[in-house]
């Protein structure tokens, strides 16, 4: 397991020493969450650097987006501390909101309104001056290509563009640190690689510190710096993407689906040299983890030669950060066991949650 040294969960962080050197952005120590007798997280410490794009995974029920919701101030603390910006957000939740900017799962905007009129709501609930409201508007719909529809009705909108305009509406008040719930769920391809790019933009240009959740690997695979690994509230894994796929035994992955398998199948895969997990995915098909991709092949596609198994179809590929999630947290069905309160906008300074 991957643990961070600095967080008291043992784990390396295989960080530049330049980002290794900057101040901590967001601070979570020996954090813990308790519904009655339940722990929804337990124990939980990780620090973000500033300017870092840090993803959290994990199956549903993990923990994630409680631990989100305590680090937004939406919900308290059952022990252990959380800082943002050098803010305890149990003693300063004030100070802490006016350093977030928090993309709900969940598109929010008024959708009887233009995207101006909603851009402008939500700087006015934050208390940016006229002055500064007109300014960071134009700019912010420019940065996310939607000036041509300011003055659309945000009902018209497609949901990629929708989305762009949630991002910029919570970057409206200059956060320093920005949380995404789930940014890319439901878009198309072509929409999602779009918000990736817009993503990496806005972090370059406003030196914003991002924490993202997603479940789609590829994603936190391409924007994220390091990734933590949340699972039955515990933090299972930390590191950089490159050092948890490396983490995983076998540097490649063959995905063979057979016919007319025998029941030992599974077993008799597992045999073969160089071959550290096999996972039987139904319908034929098998998912093998192997040291060696090219030497696992053959044997295999002889072993079925040998046995009367048709090979139906085979390919190689390196370890992804799927393996490393189904390594870590392991493929059994998670359903929530608690519903805390939903996402809703974090209260602005001055309004008690």
């Amino acid at each position: 397991m991957i643990t961070d040294s600095k967080s008291g969960n043992g784990a390396q962080i295989s960080s530049g020493e330049n980002v290794a050197a900057r101040p901590n952005a967001i601070a979570v120590d020996h954090i813990v969450k308790k519904y009655g007798d339940f722990t929804a997280v337990d124990d939980v410490s990780f620090h973000v650097k500033e300017g870092e794009i840090f993803g959290l995974l994990g199956p549903n029920g993990a923990g994630k987006s409680t631990l989100i919701r305590m680090m937004t101030t939406l919900i308290p603390i059952t022990a252990g501390t959380a800082h943002i910006a050098g803010h305890d957000v149990s003693k300063e939740p004030d100070a802490a909101r006016r350093a977030i900017g928090v993309i709900p799962q969940a598109l929010t905007s008024d959708l009887d309104l233009t995207v101006q009129e909603n851009m402008n709501i939500y700087a006015k609930l934050y208390d940016v001056p006229t002055s500064k409201r007109i300014a960071a508007v134009a700019e912010l719909l420019e940065l996310v290509d939607l000036t041509k529809w300011k003055d659309a009705q945000t009902k018209t909108l497609s949901g990629g563009m929708r989305r762009r305009l949630e991002i910029a509406r919570g970057l409206v008040h200059s956060p320093r640190i920005f949380f995404l719930d789930e940014p890319t769920t439901g878009l198309d391809p072509v929409s999602r690689v779009a918000v990736w790019e817009m993503l990496m933009n806005i972090k370059a240009s406003r030196n914003l510190t991002i924490l993202i959740t997603t479940h789609y690997m590829d994603e936190a695979d391409r924007l994220c710096d390091r990734i933590a690994i949340v699972d039955h509230g515990k933090l299972v894994a930390l590191d950089t993407p490159p050092a948890l796929k490396a983490s995983v035994p076998g540097s490649n992955v063959i995905e063979a689906q057979f016919l007319n398998a025998s029941a030992d199948w599974e077993e008799r895969l597992h045999s073969l040299i160089n071959v550290t997990s096999v996972q039987h995915e139904g319908a034929g098909m098998y998912r093998i983890l192997t040291g060696d991709g090219s030497r696992t092949t053959t044997e295999l596609v002889e072993m079925a030669v040998k046995s009367g198994v048709s090979v139906k179809s085979l390919s190689v590929q390196n370890t992804s950060l799927d393996d490393v999630f189904v390594h870590y947290t392991g493929r059994q069905l998670r359903d929530e066991l608690v519903k805390a309160m939903g996402y809703v906008m974090p209260p602005r300074p001055g309004v008690q949650p």
